[in-house]
């Protein structure tokens, strides 16, 4: 099976950070994200989606210092579904999502945070640039490698993220 969610998106609070009594630090908030699509008659509608995250170890030290209510950030992870019994004695459950990987990706500018793990574009979220080349090995005639022919240029292109200010609600 595979459990795997990529979301970009704004924090709908502050960090709470907590430690176990192991002395791991777990960082708890959420993340609001939105998808912009007209509907049958025509009409502009945003669908806005909101879910609970938590982020373990130095990550979530880190997210704690320098994420705030209304930072971007790209959250990887997975989804896990967590219950409990809430003191009336109901049981409650809901999903959230188990941070494996963090981006934050306010511009210096943007934001009043200090420290230099500002200042990523959509771009260096994922740690692409935008064209990467590279040799291609070329084969001779019966599939091994010849090395004596000259070695090919192959580029490959890899999409920009343009995420527009306007389709996240905070």
């Amino acid at each position: 099976m595979y459990n795997k969610v990529i979301m970009v998106g704004n924090l709908t609070r502050d960090i709470e950070l907590r430690y176990l009594p192991s002395g791991s630090a777990i960082a708890k908030s959420a993340i609001a994200t939105s998808y912009k699509y007209k509907s049958a008659t025509g009409e502009q509608k945003d669908e806005v989606c909101f879910l609970d995250f938590n982020i373990f170890g130095r990550s979530a030290e880190v997210a704690n210092q320098y994420l705030k209510k209304g930072s971007k950030v790209l959250l990887e992870g997975r989804l896990v579904f967590e219950q409990w019994t809430a003191q009336d004695g109901s049981t409650r459950s809901r999903h959230s999502l188990r941070v494996d990987a963090m981006k934050m990706l306010d511009s210096k500018g943007a934001s009043d945070m200090t420290g230099d793990t500002q200042g990523y574009t959509p771009q260096e979220a994922y740690n692409s640039p935008a064209s990467i080349s590279y040799d291609e090995p070329s084969h001779d005639s019966y599939g091994g490698m010849n090395n004596s022919q000259p070695k090919q240029k192959i580029e490959q292109r890899i999409p920009e993220i343009d995420i527009d200010e306007d389709e996240i609600p905070f």
